[in-house]
Order: structure tokens, then C-alpha cells, then sequence
């Protein structure tokens, strides 16, 4: 077991965290969430032994392993199967395990002519996986993964998810991906307010428990206030008069004894607002026999046409390295096409997010003189308020791109994006630096972005959420699916988790017999996680009617005081106790639901795995 006590970390005036205390037990997957720079990665460097703590200690038992996602690229083997066996537990009787190694290879997606492969050979993006192998294969007793999944394409996102769901180790994650963390945690634990808060569940029931206790605090906070005012207002108006000086005085007594409240501090959510166009017509762009290669014994697009329109939601999605980057650099006339065209109208206006466009960032500029370029004819206000849009806010805005991080690009170049006019998006993997609240922003922006939207993406609950038609890369193909991607997964499936072989005659029940049994399936999941999530909700809007009530009992208590009235105190100091054994009882009805309602999430699986 991992115990971390009183641990703090600052860098100068920015603290992260102060005085935190957790455990990770065996068998527990926890769930890191936070905004981005509030210290996740930190806290992983610290367990590691890469940075030190200013405060506090971190307790291990003696043999106690820890695994993790390396960033140091080093292969000392000289092929990619022995350097992911190298990373096996020996077995005492000289057990082979390699087929390990291969199945957890072949899951990342390496094929079979890969393993004979040097790892020097590999793209950076396999190199990564290479790693994350060694890392998995090990079988560490806590296993610290820091974005796993931002080297991975959605079919290795997706046999990931079902691999860490069966770890029997200690397991701490960080993603952007809500789905994905949800669907393999057993816990969540947030970096809040300098502060970490662990408790049994999904990110959503951690993040309406932390507004609840903000929105209690800020209520009691207001209403202490208003007392504190009035007393004051009191002490001031009587204290010259002898009659009233032993009111004053108990007044005087209470308000040093009483701590005051402090108003929380606002934090900001990336501000997204794309600056529309106007667009007459429907048509925007039309892309007709596409084909492009860059080997000519290896075409990656062939005669590929797609129309797109005002309003479509397109998702391009599939293994890595099968075009999909490739298509959205035709669609934008980055490339030329071997054979074919792309037509945009005459008044389509393109925002571009693209991975080498933010290589191509002036390392000289500023925040705002780089956010500038994106509209030169925006006033120095205005430019300043997409940068604080982004979170740079003030004198961050006059910093240097050369001194920024990945992330921090990223931001940059969605900035230049909103600056923009625009009615149509091609969008690269534009959430992969995005913490989990900027993912939630910039969907709700693209919903209501009247234009259209072309967007390269691996994550489940972007494409769930947004796509209603598909460009998919898979089996050598590049075919366009009308239809979202909880369809795709029915109708289609991904080859390489054997939809082909479910498709050929007596391989699967017959169609009409499948849509029965899932429909029946998907009402009995909606049917008992509703009833469940609804008791949930009832029970913890009495927690929050009693606990307001247990703070007017507290105030009548003190007002009780003041007026010395022994009946009222005893009253309300009743009502006070009753309360709170009833929350104490409803805090233990909330955690048993809170564990039926996560049994019955895992019996049922993640969306898109809802097959009975």
C-alpha cells in the first residue's frame, strides 16, 4: 500500500498543494483529475523520486515496485519483442512468458513483422508504446500512467481500456479522456483548491460532491457575513452606553471566537466562442476522387469523395499512420492529391487545428502578438481577451512561445482559431493537451458552432458526443459511414477486434434478433441505473436541506446565546443533534448506492460495449 502524508509542493509563490494525505491500496484503479497546472504530473514525479516535496513523507512496504510510462526513449535490445520481454518478471521455474510481450504488443498495435524490428526504426508515437509495454508487462504493484493515451489510435485506446480494467495491481491514472478514466477507475482523487479530496466512484460523483460542499460553504459563508455585520453594527451604535455594555461585550466575544470565511476563489474554464462567418448556401467544401501516397507501392487514400455541408459533424478516425492527418492536409490544401480534387466554395472560411501548425508558431513572439496574426484587425482589447479566454490572462499574454509547453501551444493556436472568422473547422486531435473541463467547454463550442466541423480524433466520448458521420481508415480501406459512432460500432465494428469474422454468415444471430436483444439490454441498463442514480440524487438533496438546516439551527443557537433564552438553545441544539444523525445515516445510504450503482456500471460496460 502507497500512504503519502502532509505532503506540500510550491514553486515560489504558486503552490500546488499543501499538507495532503492518501492511500492507494492493492487492487484499487484511482482516477487523478485537475486542471492543468495544478500539480497531477507533480505529484507522479514525487512518488517517483524525480522532485522532491518541500513537506511530508511517502510510505511503501519493502519490495513494493512502481511502474510508469517513461518519457526517456532508451532500447538497449536489439529488437522490439526482447525489449518488451526484457521487461518481464522472471518466474522461479524459468517459465518463457514472451507471449506476453506479444499479446500486450499486438494489442498496442504492433503487427507481426514489427517484432523483428530495432526500436530505433520505430515512429516516436510507437517508441512511446514501446515503452508503455515494458511498462505493463512488468506487473509493478502500482502502475502511474500519465496520458497513456495520447500516442495511441482509438483501437489501442480501446483494447487498453479493456486491459486496465482486468489489472489486479494499484493503478493511478491521468487523462483527459473522462470516458476512458470512468470506465477503468474504481476511485477518483482531485487536486482541488491546493488540497486532494479521494473517494469511491466516478469523476462525476467526486465533482457534485466538491460543488456541494462549495456551494454549502459559500451559503454559510454569506450568511455569516450578514451576522458578523449585524453584530458589528450593533457593538459600534451601543458601545458608549453603560446599559448595553455587557451585550456589547458578549457580541465582541462571539465574533473573535467565530472564524470567518473566506469567498473562494474563482477558477476560470477555458472561454471558447468561435467568431462565426456567415454562409450562404449548403455545400462548403467537396473533396472528389481523392488518392494520395507517399510510397507508391503504399497508396494511403484511393478515390475518395466527401462532401461536406453547413452543419455536419464529420469525425475521420482509425489506426495510426492510415491517413487520417494526411486527409485533413488535402481537405486544406497543405497537399496536392496524385489524383483528384478538393473544391471549397467561394465563401468558406477555414479554422485549421493542425500538429504541425503548432510547430509553426513564431518562437519570437508573445502570446498576443501571435493570437494577432490570427485577425490583425482586432484592437489590442480584444486580443487581450481571447488570451485570457485561453488562460492568459495579464502579463501571461507577453510571454514568449519559445518558453511554452506542448499544452500551452496548443491554446495559443486555438486562440488565432477563435480569433478568426470562420464557418468551417478541420480540427487535429485538437483536446489531446486539454484538461478535462477544457474537453467539456470546447464540445459545448463546436455544439453550438453553426458552421461544420471535420475533426481527427481518438477519443470515445468526443466522437459519442459530436460525430454524425464518419470518415474511417481501417482494413486498408477509407470508406465514409453515415450514421454516428455507436452505429459504426454496431453495424461495423473495428477489424482488428474481429467485427469481419462476426459478419459472415452463422457467425452472429440474425439482425433483427440482435437490435431485440440489445434494445431489451439497453432499457434494462437505463432501468436500474436510473432508479439508482435517482435515489442517489434524492439522498443528497436531503444531505444538502438538512445541512442548511443544522446552519440555521447554529445561527439561532448563537442568537439564542446572546438573548441568554434557555429554551431556544435546548430547541434548537435538539433539532441540531437530530439533524446531523440523520446526515451521518444518509452519508452511509449514499455510499452503498454509490457502490451498487459502480457494481452495476461495471456489469453493464462503457457505451459502445453494451452487447448482452
Amino acid at each position: 500500500m502507497l500512504t503519502v502524508s502532509g505532503l506540500s509542493k510550491s514553486y515560489g509563490k504558486q503552490v500546488l498543494f499543501e499538507e495532503v494525505s492518501f492511500q492507494v491500496a492493492p487492487g484499487e484503479r484511482v482516477g487523478l483529475v485537475g486542471r492543468n497546472g495544478h500539480g497531477k504530473t507533480t505529484l507522479f514525479r514525487i512518488l517517483l523520486g524525480e522532485e522532491s516535496a518541500d513537506e511530508g513523507t511517502i510510505a511503501v512496504p519493502s519490495g513494493y515496485r512502481i511502474g510508469h510510462l517513461a518519457q526517456r526513449l532508451e532500447f538497449p535490445r536489439p529488437t522490439v519483442l526482447e525489449e518488451a520481454a526484457s521487461a518481464l518478471p522472471r518466474r522461479e521455474d524459468g517459465t518463457d512468458e514472451t507471449y506476453r510481450a506479444k499479446a500486450v504488443l499486438a494489442g498496442l498495435g504492433f503487427d507481426e513483422a514489427d517484432l523483428s524490428r530495432a526500436p530505433a526504426e520505430l515512429s516516436g508515437g510507437f517508441q512511446v508504446r514501446l515503452n508503455l509495454a515494458r511498462v505493463l508487462v512488468s506487473a509493478p504493484d502500482l502502475l502511474l500512467l500519465d496520458e497513456p493515451t495520447n500516442y495511441l489510435d482509438i483501437v489501442s485506446i480501446r483494447w487498453l481500456r479493456r486491459f486496465l480494467c482486468a489489472w489486479k495491481g494499484a493503478l493511478v491514472l491521468i487523462t483527459h479522456d473522462r470516458d476512458f478514466m470512468d470506465s477503468v477507475t474504481t476511485h477518483t482523487m482531485a487536486i482541488h483548491r491546493c488540497r486532494v479530496r479521494k473517494l469511491q466512484g466516478g469523476t462525476e460523483k467526486l465533482y457534485a460532491q466538491i460543488l456541494q460542499e462549495e456551494t454549502i460553504h459559500e451559503q454559510t459563508r454569506v450568511n455569516d457575513d450578514r451576522k458578523r455585520k449585524e453584530a458589528e453594527a450593533f457593538i459600534n451604535r451601543f458601545r458608549a452606553q453603560a446599559t448595553k455594555a455587557k451585550a456589547v461585550q458578549s457580541r465582541i466575544k462571539l465574533l473573535a471566537r467565530h472564524e470567518r470565511l473566506e469567498k473562494l476563489a474563482e477558477i476560470r474554464d477555458l472561454d471558447f466562442r468561435f467568431n462565426e462567418a456567415s454562409f450562404v448556401g449548403k455545400w462548403m467544401l467537396e473533396a472528389r476522387g481523392l488518392s494520395f501516397r507517399y510510397d507508391p507501392a503504399r497508396p494511403l487514400i484511393e478515390r475518395f469523395s466527401l462532401a461536406v455541408a453547413r452543419g455536419d459533424r464529420v469525425a475521420v478516425v482509425g489506426p495510426n499512420g492510415k491517413g487520417k492527418t494526411t486527409l485533413l492536409r488535402l481537405l486544406v490544401g497543405e497537399l496536392s492529391p496524385a489524383s483528384g480534387a478538393v473544391k471549397p466554395s467561394m465563401n468558406v472560411k477555414i479554422g485549421y487545428f493542425g500538429q504541425t501548425n503548432v510547430d509553426r508558431l513564431n518562437p519570437a513572439f508573445s502570446i498576443e502578438e501571435e493570437v494577432r496574426q490570427g485577425n490583425p484587425s482586432l484592437t489590442r482589447t480584444q486580443v487581450r481577451n481571447l488570451c485570457g479566454a485561453m488562460m492568459f490572462g495579464g502579463d501571461a499574454a507577453e510571454k514568449r512561445i519559445s518558453v511554452l509547453s506542448g499544452g500551452e501551444r496548443s491554446r495559443v493556436l486555438l486562440a488565432k482559431i477563435l480569433a478568426s472568422p470562420v464557418n468551417l473547422l478541420l480540427l487535429d486531435e485538437p483536446t489531446n493537451h486539454l484538461d478535462q473541463e477544457s474537453v467539456d467547454a470546447f464540445l459545448g463550442a463546436l455544439d453550438a458552432f453553426e458552421g461544420a466541423v471535420v475533426i481527427v480524433t481518438h477519443v470515445e466520448r468526443v466522437l459519442s458526443a459530436l460525430a454524425t458521420r464518419l470518415v474511417v481508415f481501417d482494413g486498408g480501406k477509407t470508406e465514409l459511414f453515415e450514421g454516428g459512432y455507436a452505429d459504426f460500432l454496431e453495424r461495423v465494428g473495428w477489424s482488428a477486434e474481429g467485427a469481419s469474422s462476426r459478419a459472415e454468415p452463422g457467425a452472429r444471430e440474425n439482425r433483427r434478433e440482435q437490435r431485440r436483444r440489445r434494445a431489451e439490454f439497453v432499457e434494462r441498463r437505463s432501468r436500474e441505473l436510473g432508479s439508482l442514480r435517482g435515489a442517489i440524487g434524492e439522498v443528497e438533496g436531503e444531505i444538502v436541506s438538512l445541512e442548511e438546516r443544522v446552519a440555521r439551527d447554529e445561527a439561532a443557537i448563537v442568537e439564542a446565546s446572546v438573548r441568554n433564552d434557555g429554551p431556544a438553545i435546548r430547541e434548537a441544539s435538539l433539532s441540531v443533534a437530530t439533524a446531523r444523525r440523520r446526515i451521518e445515516a444518509l452519508y452511509d445510504r449514499l455510499s452503498v448506492l454509490g457502490d451498487e450503482l459502480l457494481a452495476k456500471e461495471r456489469e453493464f460496460g462503457p457505451p459502445g460495449e453494451e452487447e448482452p
